[in-house]
This record gives structure tokens, C-alpha cells and sequence, in this order.
């Protein structure tokens, strides 16, 4: 079974549109389905397809790149021959899988680019840390696409739902309640989200088996992973990366998300982990959100990257990754989600899933923070800033039971009308506005 994906039609685009004329790069973090996605499309897009993968590359595709890069003629009929595939002028597909392992085979598509013979995809994670673009060029013709987790969409068509989030966009736009029916089986379905997370492999398992317990196992796999990553690639900073990486879960966990490299050691300073920090930003395995000291259309010209929160980009993995060291049966979340028991201000997943929806829909991450030792009247923490319309809006995430939203109301007074525009409350009861603030059903944050 292929799973539907949206980037999908973002291929097609990018195939009518550049005609050749550039190559596409997918970055995104491993296990996320790049290339998966990339072979369904040239499988299903060109007459024939070569995938290189420079993660499990030959000594004999190195040497063609290394030494016959000057006659192409001559490379591509090497390459033909040792993946005895036949390439068609404008026909065919050639994707470069995990090109940041073998940087030169990057630089040298600005070249075959210009040739115009064949289409070129290419994969990748890390793929601006230093020792990945060291001594190489970046080709102008490169476009690059991210790609994330599956997001609650995609995840519903893999359950063959594909007319429950047309009905719910409708809602959205005329901020009509749903029901209460219709409310309580979407977060049943969001819920089941939650816990599986948009992995790939790991949506696949669940779906075929309905098995929280299985899906669970490739996940861990997947942790795994990337902890086997961090060691084999994070060079000197390794124990830095493992530290931030194993600590996600409590610094998320705590009601103030800020990270603290306080938690990691005393004697931490931001200076020497800012390399760490870099690394899983790049590798996507974490969203990172920073303080907008000065809430404007610009964020990030007055973003403070001192102060940030991380959040897993994915949240399923989130689950796993804080019950690491427990079996499934042991995992209190699982129980606490399906059972609807979770208090969301002690606990961090509707939080996380935010951020994530939030990324999926191509927003970078800010929030808002005012100290006010002098006066606490004046302190207010606003979860998430997004740019809308030309506008900021602020975005609170909050517990079904929540009395006030203090903050809200003082981002308002602050900054005038004409500055900010909509304000939310995301939690897990439908649709309402009341106080001039739009409440709305946690899953509808893949609307804003």
C-alpha cells in the first residue's frame, strides 16, 4: 500500500514548471519517506529512473563520478550500464539519495543540469552542516523542497477517510462548532495521531494492524537511528547532540519550555552547544522556536536565538522517545490520550503536535515572552506568533478547563489592532469565539 503524500503534487510542479532547467533537492529527516517518494515518482512520472544512493554507494559509482566528470557522455553510459538501466533523453529520472554523503556529486549537478538531458532529484538531512558543503559549490539551479512527517490529512487517508477534513475546512472558514458527534470522532482520530505519529513505517504498521504496541517497536528503531547518527556523524560534538537529543522530553515536560542548558550541566554556556542546537535543526529530527522580542511582520529580524524552545518534529516519536528505556504496556501517555485523561498544561504533546502542524504549513517557529521582575502584572508568555495576512496572530495552547487566557488579553492591550490579527485558542472542545478570541479544536491548527 503507497501512502497518499501531498509533496507529491509539489513534484509534478516542479516537473512541468523547470522542464529540466533545475534540479530539486527533498531535505528532510531520515525515515521521513524522501525516498520513497522519489521512487514512486519517477516510477510513476519518467520511462526510466536510476536512484543512486550515496549512503550505500559502490567503490565503481564513486569512481565514475570522481574521474568522468568531465565527459558526461561517458558517465551516464557507465551509469546505465552498472544500474543496467536504459536513460531516455527527457525521459528519464536520475535521484541522488542522501547527497550530503557525497558532496561533490552535488556540486557536479550544475553541470548536468546544463546538459538538459535528464531529470535529477536529489535526497538529503544535515545538508548545510560544514563538513557537507565544505569545499563544494552550491549550484544555482538547486531548488529545495522540506519534507516532514505525515500531517493529520495524509494520516486520515491512510485510514481511507478522505471527506472528514473538506467538512472540517468548511467549519473553520464559517467558525462553525461541529456537533459534538462529529467533535469527539475527529479527536479520536487525532488521538490515534498522536500516539503513531506521521512516520511513515510506523503509520503503515499501525494501519495494517491496528497495533499501537507494533507501531511503537519502529519507532524505537527509529530513535535508534538517530542516535546511531549522532554518533557517526555528529563529529566532536556528539555528546553535546546525545545531551540536548536525551533531554527533549523533560525540558518539554515542564511547564516552562524554554530550553534550560542548566538541566544538561551547570556550567553549560550556549556559545560552546550552539553547534549542537544546529545539528538536529538541520537534520529535522526538532523544530526549534525562538523569542520575538518585538511581535511585527518581520519575526525573525527581532528573533532571539539565546532563547528557544525545541520541540520534536515528530510527535509520535515524542511518545516513544520519553518512554525509551519502557515497554509499551508501561507507557502511561498511550492510556492517559486514549482514555482523554491528559491534562495538556502538565503535559507536552498537544504542545509539540502544534508546532509540528504549524511547520508542516511552512510557518518557522516564534514565540513571545515579556519578564517583568518589577511587576508581574506586565509578564505574559504567548506560545506561538504566526504571519497572517499581514499580521501577527497570537496563539495560546490551553486545556479544556482553562478559565483565563491573561496573556492573550495583554498581547492585545500591548500591541495595537493594526499589528496583530486574529487571536487563538487552540485546546481539545470545538469551535467558539468568545471574547473576541477564535477557539478551535487542536486539529484545526493545519488551517492557520
Amino acid at each position: 500500500m503507497a501512502l497518499k503524500r501531498k509533496i507529491y503534487q509539489k513534484l509534478l510542479h516542479w516537473k512541468k514548471e523547470s522542464n529540466g532547467s533545475s534540479v530539486l533537492l527533498i531535505s528532510g529527516a531520515r525515515r521521513v519517506g524522501k525516498s520513497f517518494l522519489c521512487e514512486e515518482f519517477g516510477k510513476n512520472e519518467y520511462k526510466s529512473m536510476i536512484i543512486i544512493d550515496f549512503g550505500n554507494v559502490s567503490k565503481e559509482v564513486r569512481e565514475i563520478f570522481q574521474n568522468d566528470s568531465a565527459d558526461l557522455d561517458m558517465l551516464f553510459t557507465k551509469l546505465s550500464a552498472l544500474y543496467h538501466t536504459p536513460l531516455y533523453q527527457r525521459e528519464s529520472l536520475i535521484i541522488f539519495d542522501e547527497v550530503q554523503q557525497f558532496p561533490e556529486a552535488r556540486q557536479l549537478l550544475k553541470y548536468l543540469v546544463a546538459d538538459g538531458r535528464y531529470d535529477y532529484l536529489e535526497t538529503g538531512s544535515l545538508l548545510s552542516l560544514k563538513q557537507n558543503v565544505q569545499d563544494i559549490v552550491i549550484p544555482s539551479e538547486e531548488e529545495e523542497l522540506e519534507m516532514f512527517p505525515m500531517d493529520f490529512e495524509e494520516f486520515l487517508w491512510a485510514l481511507g477517510d478522505e471527506t472528514t477534513i473538506p467538512l472540517l475546512r468548511s467549519c473553520f472558514e464559517q467558525k462553525k462548532p461541529l456537533g459534538q458527534a462529529l467533535h469527539r470522532k475527529v479527536m479520536n482520530d487525532f488521538r490515534q495521531y498522536l500516539l503513531v505519529g506521521g512516520m511513515p513505517q510506523v503509520v503503515m504498521e499501525y494501519i495494517q494492524h491496528k497495533d499501537f504496541s507494533a507501531a511503537d517497536k519502529i519507532k524505537k528503531r527509529i530513535l535508534t537511528l538517530y542516535r546511531n547518527d549522532i554518533i557517526k556523524f555528529a563529529g566532536g560534538y556528539r555528546s553535546k547532540v546525545t545531551a540536548i537529543f536525551d533531554n527533549l522530553p523533560g525540558q518539554l515536560s515542564k511547564k516552562e519550555k524554554k530550553y534550560k542548558l542548566s538541566s544538561i550541566s551547570k556550567d553549560a554556556r550556549l556559545r560552546s552547544y550552539e553547534d549542537a542546537f544546529m545539528w538536529l535543526t538541520d537534520g529535522m529530527i526538532v523544530n526549534p522556536c525562538f523569542n520575538a522580542t518585538e511581535p511585527n511582520i518581520g519575526l525573525a529580524m527581532s528573533s532571539d536565538h539565546t532563547t528557544q524552545k525545541l520541540y520534536m518534529a515528530d510527535t509520535g516519536l515524542l511518545v516513544t522517545h520519553t518512554f525509551r528505556d519502557n515497554d509499551y504496556s508501561d507507557n502511561a501517555l498511550y492510556r492517559a490520550i486514549l482514555l482523554d485523561k491528559l491534562n495538556i498544561n502538565e503535559g507536552m504533546l498537544i504542545e509539540n503536535i502544534v508546532a509540528q502542524m504549524l511547520r508542516f504549513n511552512g510557518h518557522r517557529l516564534y514565540f513571545y515572552s515579556r519578564v517583568d521582575s518589577n511587576n508581574r502584572k506586565n509578564m505574559m508568555e504567548i506560545d506561538f506568533l504566526i504571519a497572517a495576512k499581514g499580521k501577527i496572530s497570537p496563539i495560546e495552547v490551553k486545556s479544556s478547563a482553562y478559565r483565563a487566557h491573561s496573556s492573550l488579553d495583554k498581547f492585545k492591550k500591548k500591541f495595537s489592532s493594526s499589528r496583530h490579527g486574529d487571536a487563538y485558542i487552540l485546546y481539545t472542545k470545538d469551535v467558539m469565539i468568545r471574547d473576541g478570541v477564535i477557539h478551535l479544536p487542536v486539529y484545526m491548527t493545519m488551517f492557520l
